[in-house]
């Protein structure tokens, strides 16, 4: 089989992507696979026709890549592709439209308000806060607030990165993020960043985090379950990560989908396989597949 691994693009997190791509090349090559390396280049179109790969395995992140821009060419070229369609993928990447059909099939989430202009009215009274872009991954962009001023300087800076910005509660309590892989839930893993906030230094940092399997069955219950009816209410496909809150009380709530979950070492994903029983390249085979 041809492979094609689309890595790099154009968005904030060209780094992670080229660093999932490369760890994806190499266990399709591992797999006994042709593996090429292809980046989000404006003559991609070209390329791929020229290539004519059985498959592309999309590994990027953020604008371009996981909104369904790249899904789309790939459809109208006729090639098969790892993950996610159009319209799931471009749902998934608004974290502002993926709470209102959360809140459609009874999943909670933190409240929260959007805003469209750095110019528009900010009626927020409830502190702390998250200020984040609402169609960016990796937390690019992600503050947390404690008052009105510190809240206006986030959005000023979230706005230089996308033209929608969510101002969210903050909700007391515990990261988890659960995967799903080919509609079977994974066992949900509880994130536990050093410095307090999950941010883009957390995520990519060594050391800078701390990753714990939870072990109470009811919560991992709810979960599984509630990760399951996100990812076929937005009609996903192969596999997603779904990132929740977990308060003091024990409810969970939904903060976002993620239909291209990162590959990298410390990417969470790979690692919630791994709990059971399916190592880097079994995945790969499996999304292949």
């Amino acid at each position: 089989m041809r492979v094609v691994v689309l890595m790099g693009g154009k968005s904030q997190e060209r780094e992670i992507s080229i660093r999932s791509g490369q760890a994806v090349l190499k266990a399709i090559e591992e797999l006994g696979h042709e593996a090429i390396a292809l980046d989000l280049t404006e003559d991609l179109c070209q390329r791929l026709l020229e290539l004519k790969p059985d498959k592309v395995f999309i590994a990027l992140h953020g604008t371009y890549g996981e909104d369904g821009r790249v899904q789309g060419l790939l459809d109208l070229l006729g090639i098969e592709y790892v993950g996610s369609g159009v319209l799931g993928s471009s749902i998934a990447m608004d974290k502002d439209m993926t709470k209102k059909i959360a809140i459609f099939h009874r999943i909670p989430v933190p409240e929260w308000i959007c805003l469209k202009s750095p110019q528009e009215d900010v009626r927020w009274d409830t502190y702390p806060a998250v200020v984040k872009p609402a169609d960016q991954g990796s937390s690019v962009g992600l503050f947390l607030v404690g008052d009105e001023k510190t809240l206006r300087e986030a959005m000023q800076q979230c706005f230089k990165v996308s033209k929608k910005v969510m101002v969210e509660k903050y909700v007391d309590g515990r990261d988890v993020t659960v995967g799903v892989l080919k509609d079977k839930p994974l066992p949900p893993i509880e994130i536990r960043p050093k410095k307090g906030i999950y941010d883009y230094e957390s995520k990519y940092t060594a050391g800078m985090t701390e990753y714990v399997f939870l072990e109470e069955p009811e919560l991992v219950q709810t979960l599984q379950q509630s990760a399951l009816t996100i990812h076929k209410a937005l009609e996903l496909k192969d596999f997603s990560r779904i990132d929740f809150r977990v308060s003091e009380d024990g409810k969970a709530y939904l903060l976002e989908v993620n239909t291209l979950p990162g590959m990298t070492e410390l990417s969470l994903f790979p690692m919630a396989c791994k709990r059971v029983g399916i190592d880097f390249k079994q995945m790969v085979e499996i999304l292949l597949s």
